[in-house]
C-alpha cells in the first residue's frame, strides 16, 4: 500500500489534559509497535501513543488492484455505496481516526481567525450559527458516526451532462454528517477540514450519555483551529487542480471527436 497523504503511519498523539477529562478514573492501553507489550496509564501522566501500521502485505488487499494505492484511493475504491466491504471499513477508519487526531490538541478550541473565520462567517453567518450547526450535526447523527466541516467545489452530480463551472460563490463550507466508517472522500468535490468522532467510544469513559457535552468540550477546548486552516489552503488548491484537470480532460474528448468527425466527413467525401 502506498503512503497516506496524512502524516506517516506512525504518528504521536499527545494525550489530552485530565482537566478537560470528566474526573472518573480510566486505565487505557496503548498498542506498541507490532508487540503484544501494554502499557497502563494512570490519569494525570503525560502519555503519548505510537500507532504503527503492521507491515506489508495486508490480506484483504494482498494482490488485488489496490496493494498499491494510497490510503486515500483504496478508500475511494473499495467504497460500494451502502454495501460497506470490509476493505473499505478498515481503510477509512485508519484514515477518519488520523484526521480527527489531527483535529485537536490540548488548550485548543475557542475561535478560528483570519482566512478560516472569514469563510465561516460568509457561509454561516456567524461563527456562533456554525457552532450550532456543526454541534446539532454530530448530535443526531443515529449510531455510530461522524460530523465533518467541509468544503465543497459546489459541482453538481449529473450523470448525462457535463457539470457546470461553480461560481466562486458556489465553493464553500458546508457541515455534514457520516454513519459508520464514511468520510467526505467518497463524495465528489467534498474536501474534510475538520472531524469529530461521535462513536460511543469516543466519548463514553468521560461522559457516559452526555454527548453534547463531549461536543461541547470538543469544540471550547479542543479543536485546533491551524490544522483546520492549513486543510482548508489544500482543500481550496485541490479543488482548483481538480478543476483544471477536469477542464482539460473535457477540451480533449471535444478535440479528440472533432478529428473524428473530420476523418469521417473526408472519407465520405473520398467515397462519393
Amino acid at each position: 500500500m502506498m503512503p497516506s497523504t496524512l502524516s506517516s503511519p506512525s504518528t504521536a498523539i499527545a494525550a489530552l489534559s485530565p482537566a478537560f477529562l470528566s474526573g472518573h478514573r480510566r486505565v487505557p492501553q496503548w498498542s506498541r509497535s507490532h508487540s503484544k507489550q501494554k502499557q497502563r496509564v494512570k490519569v494525570g501522566v503525560a502519555v503519548t501513543a505510537k500507532v504503527d501500521l503492521k507491515p506489508p502485505p495486508y490480506p484483504l488487499i494482498d494482490g488485488t488492484e489496490l496493494d498499491r494505492s494510497t490510503l486515500e484511493d483504496i478508500i475511494r475504491i473499495s467504497y460500494n455505496k451502502g454495501d460497506l466491504l470490509p476493505t473499505f471499513n478498515n481503510a477509512a477508519q485508519i484514515w477518519n481516526h488520523e484526521f480527527f487526531w489531527e483535529s485537536i490538541q490540548p488548550s485548543g478550541g475557542g475561535r478560528p481567525y483570519g482566512e478560516l473565520l472569514r469563510w465561516i462567517e460568509r457561509d454561516f453567518g456567524s461563527f456562533e450559527a456554525f457552532v450550532q450547526e456543526f454541534k446539532a450535526a454530530a448530535a443526531t447523527q443515529f449510531g455510530s458516526g461522524w460530523a465533518w466541516l467541509l468544503y465543497k467545489s459546489g459541482k453538481l452530480d449529473v450523470g448525462n451532462a457535463v457539470n457546470p463551472r461553480p461560481t466562486e460563490e458556489d465553493k464553500k463550507l458546508a457541515v455534514l454528517k457520516s454513519p459508520n466508517a464514511v468520510n467526505p472522500l467518497v463524495w465528489d468535490h467534498h474536501y474534510p477540514i475538520l472531524t469529530i468522532d461521535v462513536w460511543e467510544h469516543a466519548y463514553y469513559l468521560d461522559f457516559q450519555n452526555r454527548q453534547p457535552d463531549y461536543i461541547s468540550l470538543f469544540l471550547e477546548k479542543l479543536v485546533l483551529w491551524e490544522s483546520v486552516s492549513e486543510k482548508l489552503e489544500l482543500a481550496i488548491a485541490s479543488a482548483a487542480e481538480k478543476e483544471r484537470e477536469e477542464k482539460e480532460a473535457v477540451e480533449k474528448e471535444k478535440e479528440e471527436k472533432e478529428v473524428l468527425e473530420r476523418l469521417e466527413t473526408e472519407e465520405a467525401s473520398e467515397d462519393n
